[in-house]
């Protein structure tokens, strides 16, 4: 299983419910085992720059990339793009249990 992380900041604070928004709809998309969209709850003591994450579980490297390839993935980029500052992402393996 692959887990996939991105962590969004926002140009504005004002546009945090509208990167959510526009992110929501990765949710729906078939591919994912797994997907959600959340406010990060700043509650670190050491860091709370991030405002977005999104979280995914993927069954193979072929799911992620037709997820990527989804045209809900692509409209989403596109809304969220102006309004984000920063944008980090990581991928990971997981062994199976």
């Amino acid at each position: 299983m692959i887990r996939h992380i991105v962590l969004f900041t926002a140009k504005d604070k004002g546009d945090i419910d509208k990167i959510i928004d526009g992110l929501s709809p990765l949710a729906t998309i078939p591919h994912a085992r797994r997907l959600e969209v959340a406010r990060n709850r700043k509650t670190d003591q050491l860091g709370n720059d991030i405002d977005v994450v999104v979280y995914g579980e993927f069954d193979s490297e072929a799911e992620l990339a037709a997820y990527k390839a989804h045209d809900l993935y692509q409209a989403s980029t596109k809304r969220v793009q102006p309004l984000r500052d920063m944008r980090f992402a990581a991928d990971y393996d997981v062994p199976a249990d």
